[in-house]
């Protein structure tokens, strides 16, 4: 049985995304050459590695087993890559980080283009998902770094506080929710919302907190990206719940009204996940150092 380096990232790719063309696209390979090489897997396993269904892709037993030995696989060679790199400059690292929404538009895109400015030799792969499928993914070394809100389940994980990120809803400054100062989620769901997408983590978040409040947000239009949502508030399609910051940094000319959420969760605080700090290779953990630099907390790493 012979699986090439090619063959574990391209399964890596599709059981993430769950689909064999997404999982192709994100390992640069045409789709027709992706299906051959998984095929070719089956094949040398001698068992199905995926249950194809009209929603896509899922490992079976064996590919779950393949999953968990191409994680170790990849894992290893980016450590040696690590290594290697701090002798030969022309060897590439890869790191793998995923995001919460706020981290993901509001916080890391100046920091991270600082770390690639300083290290030329370092490649990161930047993914969205909710907190708590960050945390997860992270246990599972899905990714070697995570960034996450504290109700995700960092049980098994080294924890750097990262962030302070507050949730806000925003109107129209002529909307009738623009004049109170604070409000629960629970009463803003009889307003109409401006919705962000379905694969958006931030909005998968909300949807839940409205089903444990026993409503549903009534999404009037959903965009892409918290700018996006900011513009069409200010121009009376709805209200909606964004980080603080995003609102703050889009309202220069008093074009929102910000109103506190009363909700617990809404006051979140960010931080840096690792399954633990000393396995990852060298240009990993100076990612992690990075990140808590750049947040201030310049702590020491801390289980949790």
């Amino acid at each position: 049985m012979h699986f090439d380096l090619t063959d574990l990232r391209l399964f890596l790719h599709v059981a993430e995304t769950g689909s064999i063309t997404a999982g192709a696209a994100r390992a640069g390979l045409a789709l027709a050459s992706a299906s051959a090489r998984v095929r070719g897997m089956e094949e040398q396993a001698g068992a199905k590695l995926l249950e194809r269904g009209r929603r896509g892709v899922v490992p079976t037993p064996a590919g779950r087993a393949l999953l968990r030995h191409a994680r170790l696989v990849t894992g290893q060679v980016e450590r040696m890559r690590g290594e290697l790199g701090e002798y030969a400059r022309g060897l590439k690292g890869q790191v793998r980080l995923l995001a919460n929404t706020a981290a993901a538009a509001e916080f890391l895109p100046e920091i991270l283009a600082a770390f690639l400015a300083a290290n030329p030799n370092v490649d990161v792969e930047l993914g969205e998902r909710s907190s708590p499928e960050v945390a997860r993914a992270v246990a599972e070394e899905a990714a070697e770094i995570g960034i996450a809100a504290g109700h995700a389940d960092f049980s098994g994980l080294e924890v750097l506080p990262f962030r302070a990120d507050r949730l806000v809803l925003i109107a129209a400054p002529d909307h009738p929710l623009a004049g109170r100062g604070r409000i629960a989620f629970a009463e803003a769901l009889g307003s109409e919302f401006v919705g962000l997408a379905d694969d958006s983590a931030l909005g998968g978040h909300l949807a839940g907190h409205a089903a444990r409040a026993g409503g549903r947000m009534r999404i009037r239009v959903r965009v892409r990206g918290l700018d996006t949502a900011c513009r069409m508030v200010a121009l009376g399609a709805g209200v909606a719940v964004v980080p603080e910051a995003a609102a703050r940094r889009w309202d220069r000319d008093g074009a929102l009204a910000l109103v506190r959420l009363d909700d617990a969760w809404a006051e979140r605080q960010l931080a840096v996940i690792v399954r633990r700090l000393a396995a990852l290779p060298a240009h990993a953990r100076r990612l992690v150092e990075h990140l808590a630099t750049s947040s201030g907390a310049g702590a020491a790493v801390a289980g949790r």
